[in-house]
């Protein structure tokens, strides 16, 4: 197996200098002419205000639009993880995520000239190059192989870059966030692993267990990824990774995307600063080459605040019902961050990191650089 490490990976971006704490200069750098190149390592280009449906899991696909698009493009998305598929609830996990595909894949073409299916890391910067947004196919479980890991090469060859390996319950590969004895992974999880390295998938373990993560980290190898999460050391539920797994996940070359989610703070709702004292706290445990970010939202902001608070309260008691729910999720708390959405959040969060006194180097590779280098690393 190589041996991935933060030393290895430290060089393959320019300045990968590991950071052993965090400057505190009293003025903000001046941002680079240049924006920097923007992956959103779990996301979506749906607009909210558009999505009426009961169904907390259903496709987001369906709610894209002329405003959801335009938003994301001037927000200088480059390229962004959606979720396809199966994730929870009673629809057949396999024929749920082939519709799914299907239907991204016609929205893809109906919106050629501003979507770009991603493939390779290459298609990154050809979207970036087009003035597109790179469209990464991913799931946030992998229920939906059921018994076979045949189906692995199914969702390959049909596009799908990013598998996570759990929900918040548990399924056939292994433990998510919310079970209570974490088993770790299944020995039919470390052949499905496998087989998502030989497919050149990159493997995702957002929402698992902490036994079920590092098993997978362990048992992988290539990098892999931890899309979505933020640190326990700071707020200390379930959806968060604590600092030793950070620091394994880094020295086999992976990246943590932090994200604009209620689990960043154990009580009231966040803002923008939670955002930053994650990302700073990861960086300062795994080096500044193995932190991004992964909003677990949308760019378009929400228009009736309220109205969506209403809704957010059914979608919690709903996720409840379903036995899915993690500690942290509420029905007064919105799942995302107030000040911190439309389509300047990149933006905003880009200019509250230079006022910390971070480089135009470590937000680079924040805001996409890291997992430029991991997607580049994995889809060869």
């Amino acid at each position: 197996m190589k041996d991935f490490t933060r030393r290895s990976f430290g060089s393959l971006l320019a300045g990968g200098i590991l950071a052993s704490g965090l400057p505190n200069f009293a003025s903000a750098e001046t941002s680079s002419a240049t924006p920097p190149l923007i992956i959103d390592a779990l996301g979506g280009i749906d607009d909210a205000n558009r999505y009426m449906s009961d169904d907390p899991f259903a496709s987001r696909s369906l709610t894209l639009s002329a405003r959801g698009i335009e938003d994301a493009l001037s927000s200088g998305l480059n390229a962004v993880n959606v979720t396809l598929g199966y994730v929870a609830g009673d629809k057949d996990p396999f024929e749920h995520t082939i519709r799914d595909i299907a239907q991204w894949d016609a929205a893809i073409r109906q919106h050629s000239d501003k979507l770009l299916k991603v493939f390779t890391a290459s298609d990154i910067e050809l979207a970036r190059k087009s003035g597109r947004i790179g469209i990464i196919f991913g799931f946030q479980n992998a229920a939906q192989v059921g018994d076979n890991p045949d189906r692995v090469d199914i969702f390959g060859d049909l596009g799908v870059k990013i598998i996570q390996l759990t929900y918040n319950n548990k399924n056939q590969i292994g433990c998510g966030a919310v079970v209570q004895t974490d088993t770790g992974l299944s020995d039919f999880g470390r052949e499905v692993i496998a087989r998502l390295n030989e497919k050149q998938i990159l493997v995702d373990v957002s929402h698992g267990g902490p036994k079920t993560i590092t098993d997978a980290i362990k048992h992988s190898k290539t990098p892999i990824t931890i899309s979505h999460t933020g640190c326990r050391a700071l707020a200390d539920l379930p959806r968060n990774v604590d600092d030793k797994t950070l620091r394994m996940l880094a020295d086999r070359g992976g990246v943590a995307g932090i994200y604009f989610m209620p689990f960043l703070n154990k009580g009231p709702q966040p803002y923008a600063e939670a955002v930053v004292r994650h990302i700073e706290h990861a960086v300062n445990v795994a080096g500044e080459d193995h932190v991004g970010i992964g909003t677990d939202n949308s760019v378009t902001g929400i228009d009736d605040m309220p109205a969506f608070k209403a809704k957010i309260r059914k979608e919690v008691a709903e996720r409840a019902k379903l036995g899915v729910s993690a500690p942290g999720e509420s029905g007064d708390i919105v799942p995302l961050i107030p000040d911190l959405q439309g389509p300047d959040k990149y933006r905003k969060l880009i200019r509250l990191l230079e006022q910390r006194g971070h480089s135009t180097g470590r937000i680079e590779k924040i805001m996409g650089g890291n997992f430029y280098r991991l997607m580049k690393e994995v889809w060869v």
